[in-house]
């Protein structure tokens, strides 16, 4: 069962892409005492995600942050490197955390999981967005297979 309004973000280790390398981030800690947009993405690199998905997250950056967002975070089921060499590829700074889920744990602890191993992509994360308060789900938007349009940057900005 998918992740929810009222539910606890799960407290668990990944890595964070940042310009000085992979970094541990405690998601417990990343969500606490602070308003956090989480946008998933099935993987780095993708068409969608890479054309439309993490673009809207950047051109809604300063509109997100004005309605109250400290931090905005994009997250695949990739390793920390990738997750790096995506953001370089897309101009990402400090403006979006970019998480890596390489095992997918995080990803299956909100239910938030599907498998791709048919077309050769192995477990992903499905694409959706949400916004947390103090690691409390506040928001939530789970797209279609396929879809994009619940979990942009301007849906998130519309449901603040």
């Amino acid at each position: 069962m998918p992740i929810s309004v009222g539910d606890a973000i799960p407290a668990m280790k990944v890595m964070q892409a940042t310009v000085e390398g992979p970094k541990e981030v405690d998601t417990g800690e990343f969500f606490k005492g602070r308003t956090v947009a989480l946008f998933g993405v099935p993987g780095a690199f993708t068409p969608t995600c890479s054309a439309k998905h993490l673009p809207s997250f950047v051109d809604n950056a300063a509109a997100l942050k004005a309605k109250g967002v400290d931090a905005i975070a994009c997250m695949a089921v990739n390793d920390a490197f990738v997750m790096g060499a995506w953001a370089k590829d897309q101009g990402i700074t400090d403006q979006i955390a970019m998480i890596a889920d390489g095992s997918a744990m995080f990803t299956k602890a909100m239910g938030l999981e599907f498998d791709l191993t048919a077309r050769g992509l192995g477990v992903r994360c499905q694409r959706f967005a949400l916004v947390a308060k103090d690691g409390k789900v506040t928001h939530i938007a789970i797209e279609a297979p396929g879809a994009f349009e619940v979990s942009s940057g301007q849906a998130v900005l519309a449901a603040l």
